[in-house]
């Protein structure tokens, strides 16, 4: 073979494997409605859940970041952006699944949302999601109404109770609903704080009551330890759904590990993109819940801490 007919030969053998390592990687869009700083363990866990799947960011696949630093308004304009991009598929937590769904039908979706996602309208079932959306049910809503359960054990004679919420998360209301219900059954008055700022979370604590609830936002994760300081400073009993607050001196937490959740968040993002549909993929809802007490916090506003909760203490500090 000639030299010219075999360099022409070498290069369209050659070109396959050129256009073929040219192709671009997937992109995943990761919209979220808290800031970047308060979710750094919940984004290790995503990442590591792609990892299981084959997917590592920077080598095989892309992420998007859109963070809306707990202003929810700005969701919308970041889903819309995203689908613009042509992502391979959104992965949308709590706050940023009504704005992810309402931006596309096209693109898969995984939220981790903390509702019911068929009382909440975004699939048919649990089992057989149908459409383009799937993803982790943390059920906090019904999560609220353990919470304000564990807290009246601890603290039974606490008549009023405040619950504290950021009514700009689009998914609220629900979960208002299930402690409503639940401090109906108690006997309890509840009476709903909105904060969706650290001015008025420092107001809400100087409230008169009781105790306090805390829900599930990606706002209030993110000030883990300003709700703490709030609470010893102010002598309040308090629940959190989030591990960080009672780690950070707060009473009690009682809710999921949000790490582990992600990582199965990232691991139904990486099923999509090696072509499973998000209809054929049940929702996964949480197996496992953890009752963080401290012990110390207990002590310092005088309360004894009842021997059969914490018996079902998954982790105590003291």
């Amino acid at each position: 073979m000639r030299r010219r007919e075999f360099m022409s030969f070498l290069g369209a053998a050659m070109w396959p494997l050129a256009a073929h390592a040219q192709q671009p990687i997937p992109v995943v869009g990761f919209l979220n409605g808290a800031s970047p700083r308060a979710y750094a363990s919940n984004v290790s866990g995503f990442l590591l859940g792609l990892k299981e799947t084959g997917y590592i960011e920077g080598q095989n696949v892309a992420i998007e970041y859109r963070w809306a630093e707990g202003h929810y308004d700005r969701l919308p304009a970041m889903a819309a952006d995203l689908v613009q991009r042509q992502v391979a598929v959104i992965a949308a937590n709590t706050s940023a699944v009504p704005a992810a769904t309402a931006a596309t039908t096209k693109i898969p979706i995984v939220f981790l949302t903390a509702n019911d996602p068929v009382e909440a309208g975004l699939v048919k079932s649990l089992n057989r999601p149908g459409g383009n959306v799937t993803g982790v049910s943390l059920i906090s809503g019904a999560l609220g109404a353990k919470q304000l359960e564990v807290l009246h054990e601890v603290v039974p004679a606490a008549k009023s109770v405040a619950f504290l919420v950021n009514r700009t998360n689009p998914n609220m209301e629900l979960y208002i609903r299930g402690v409503q219900e639940a401090a109906r059954t108690l006997g309890q008055e509840i009476e709903i704080l909105n904060a969706s700022t650290e001015a008025e979370i420092d107001a809400a604590f100087q409230r008169h009551r009781d105790a306090l609830v805390v829900a599930p936002d990606g706002f209030f994760i993110g000030r883990s330890s300003q709700l703490a300081t709030l609470a010893l400073r102010n002598a309040l009993p308090t629940m959190c759904p989030f591990r960080e607050f009672t780690a950070g001196g707060g009473l009690m937490s009682y809710g999921v590990s949000l790490p582990d959740q992600y990582r199965q968040f990232g691991i139904y993002a990486g099923k999509i993109l090696q072509g499973a549909s998000p209809a054929d993929l049940p929702v996964l809802q949480p197996t496992k819940f953890e009752l963080v007490i401290n012990l110390k916090t207990a002590k310092t506003l005088g309360l004894a801490i009842p021997p059969g909760v914490l018996a079902r203490a998954d982790e105590v500090i003291e």
